[in-house]
Order: C-alpha cells, then structure tokens, then sequence
C-alpha cells in the first residue's frame, strides 16, 4: 500500500492543516475527519478538501480558506477572489453513486476569499 500524501500546512498559531491533493488523497482526508473538526472546500469543483487538526484558534479560519483558494482549480485557472465553503466533519456524506474523491455537504458557511490574501500567501510559501 503507497503512502498518503497530503499537504500540510501549519498556521501562525501553530494549529496542523492538512490537505487533499486529487481525488484519493481527498477521500482519505475526509474519511480521517472527526465529527467537530472545520472542513472546507471551494465553491467550485477542483479544490482540496482542507482540514483542520483540533480546535481552531484565532486566525486559522481564516488562514486555513486562504490555503483551501490557494491549491483550487478556480483560483489557478482565473487569479480572482474564490469563494470557499466551511463545514463541520458531521455535515459531510457520501452516497454509493458518488465518485471518488466527491462528497455531499450539509449546513455550509461561505468565506469570500480575497485574491490578494491568496497572492499573500504564496509569496509567503515560496520564501
């Protein structure tokens, strides 16, 4: 069995994200989520499901959709604000008809990802 490979991200206040990168790697990611952890997902199709480990603190909401908009197909293909959904792990479900690496989602707050906070933060990860 090949090892998983997610990304891995931690927040200013040293609070462990993790992310999907395809289809498996998401499916895995999801199927790790406790019923309380923050989940999210771009509007669009083509994004990371991202994670965070715990308990949030102050700024990883945030920090956590910047990194979610950064790796989504929306944000690669158009370089303008993406919207992002956030979800607990207890709204996520699966039914036998979806495919791999998709899932279904209950009860989504949305965050208006600013394109400059995306720009921002790529900088930053590539120093």
């Amino acid at each position: 069995m090949k090892k998983l490979k997610l990304r891995e991200f931690k927040t200013n206040a040293g609070t462990k994200i993790l992310a999907g990168r395809d289809a498996g790697s998401n499916e895995a990611l999801v199927n790790q989520v406790k019923p309380e952890e923050e989940v999210f997902h771009t509007k669009s199709p083509g994004s990371p499901f991202v994670n965070i480990k715990g308990k949030p603190k102050r700024g990883d909401i945030k920090q956590a959709a910047i990194f979610c908009a950064r790796y989504s197909r929306d944000w690669k293909k158009n370089r303008k604000d993406v919207e992002v959904h956030r979800f607990k792990g207890k709204n996520i479900y699966k039914t036998k008809i979806m495919k791999k690496g998709t899932f279904g989602v209950k009860k989504v707050k949305i965050i208006k990802v600013k394109k400059k906070d995306i720009a921002q933060f790529e900088k930053e990860q590539e120093q």
